[in-house]
């Protein structure tokens, strides 16, 4: 049994701000812990920690800071298997994907310890004679972190990482269906030797800390990832205090197959990118746009394929999907099931999860039949649902890939160069992708979207970097 803690100062806290029970969802008669939650004190308590680590934090260089995140990551690897596995209880992603993910963040430590040693600005001619002028990258100060559940080791790290090697300190405040999580990891930091204060954890409901967060914490910049809804409260109230902030918020994205397309290459990764993580990724393929000359074989293909897909529990090796992550989670996307059975031609259901489950369980569904302004095709449903629109050539595909308020990732399955570069071109999404699924960017790439999906900014690459800096002008007088 697992209990979530608070880690402020370097100090573990237990919180009594309440408490709830965390059940497994692939079995909830299953109880994988206990989440103790805070109240605005000990944000209070986070922001003093966090400031007081700043002063010697920022100081170290940056090779320094780098020898910590080496560290960090060494100790994440020791102890992969065993966040995967809690991971994989709390919150339901299968473990094959989970150790990946779990060695992701292993590579994002290593890959922002480089930077450690990687010039941060640049020599600039003055106009005037005997003048040395250079700008510099400075830290920020204090960073307000805000994860989902989805990605419970990635997210979290590919933002913690940057700020910290750039000479941040942080305020990490988890989701709660990920908060058991987050408590063994920063468990692993502690143990790794990182400083008091620089990484500060504090688990607990968003309605109660959040806004204490956002409003009543002297923060230097806030990093988000989550609903479009609660992104744009993040935007505003960061706004009005004038400091920086960068908002990662929904996807409803699309994958476009031409009639050229190879169909051997093409329905496994839309399969992948609308139905791994039960569908639970803000770059999930959610709606699929097929060129009309192909469009029998490929809903032929598809049906098949889904019809394959195993649904079974996370810590099942040959799980190509898991529940849905909570009860909350399961009552909102079993809504757009039923919307689709009301309202649209089913093509495919993968099975159900064989034996006794009790657990949140979905069955991977795609539908068909649908204007391009039904629900189903305009609203984030984050889940195992995607629908089909056929087009009837590539320009009524493109415009309907476009027909959205997000603009987080898009793909195009095609053998024809000249249609590859101008969807790169016409796609109106942050990340565009040829013959690839929709879901997945390499950490050191930059990640984000348009529209609604993303403030304006960029996670992981050397992205990440500019967002976790100050830009400083310097100009030297000598004589």
């Amino acid at each position: 049994m697992v209990h979530s803690r608070n880690w402020i100062g370097g100090e573990w806290i237990v919180p009594a701000a309440g408490e709830c029970a965390v059940v497994n969802p692939s079995d909830t008669r299953e109880e994988v812990g206990v989440l103790h939650l805070s109240d605005a004190s000990h944000v209070a308590q986070a922001e003093q920690a966090a400031r007081l680590a700043y002063a010697s934090w920022s100081r170290l260089t940056g090779a320094a800071r780098a020898e910590h995140l080496h560290r960090l990551a060494a100790a994440l690897e020791s102890r992969a298997a065993e966040i995967a596995q809690l991971a994989s209880m709390e919150m339901g992603k299968p473990i094959t994907e989970m150790r990946g993910e779990v060695m992701r963040g292993v590579n994002l430590l290593r890959y922002y310890a480089a930077e450690g040693v990687r010039v941060g600005g640049s020599v600039i001619p003055s106009s005037e004679p005997d003048v040395l002028q250079y700008s510099r990258k400075v830290p920020l100060g204090v960073a307000g972190i805000i994860t989902p559940w989805n990605f419970p080791v990635a997210i979290p790290l590919w933002k913690i990482a940057p700020a910290l090697i750039c000479g941040n300190t942080v305020i990490w405040k988890p989701a709660e269906s990920a908060s058991l999580t987050a408590t063994r990891l920063t468990e692993i930091f502690a143990e790794a030797g990182l400083p008091s204060g620089v990484v500060n954890l504090v688990v607990g409901k968003g309605s109660k800390i959040g806004d204490a967060l956002l409003e009543q914490t002297a923060l230097d910049a806030v990093s988000f990832t989550g609903s479009t809804a609660t992104g744009m409260h993040v935007a505003e109230a960061c706004a009005k205090r004038n400091i920086k902030y960068q908002t990662e918020m929904g996807g409803k994205n699309a994958a476009v197959v031409l009639g050229d397309a190879d169909l051997e290459h093409t329905v496994p990764l839309i399969v992948s990118g609308a139905f791994r993580s039960a569908g639970q990724k803000c770059t999930a393929t959610s709606r699929i746009i097929v060129e009309s000359g192909i469009y029998d074989a490929f809903t032929e293909a598809l049906t098949q394929a889904v019809s394959r897909l195993k649904l079974a529990p996370a810590l099942d090796p040959q799980a190509y999907l898991g529940p849905v992550a909570s009860a909350n989670q399961y009552e909102t996307v079993n809504s757009y099931v039923q919307l689709a059975w009301e309202h649209a031609e089913i093509l495919a259901q993968g099975p159900a999860a064989a034996g006794d489950q009790e657990g949140y369980y979905i069955r991977p569904l795609v539908a068909a039949g649908l204007n391009a302004e039904h629900p189903l095709i305009q609203e984030e449903i984050f889940g195992p649902v995607a629908v089909v629109l056929e087009a009837s050539d590539f320009a009524e595909a493109v415009a309907l890939c476009n027909q959205t308020v997000y603009g987080l990732s898009a793909s195009l399955f095609t053998r024809d160069l000249s249609y590859a570069h101008r969807f790169l071109d016409e796609a109106r999404a942050g990340m565009v992708r040829v013959n690839q699924e929709t879901a997945g960017v390499e950490y050191q790439a930059p990640f984000g979207g348009l529209k609604l999906s993303s403030s304006h900014t960029r996670e992981q690459g050397q992205a990440a970097l500019d967002f976790y800096t100050e830009l400083k002008t310097c100009a030297v007088h000598y004589f």
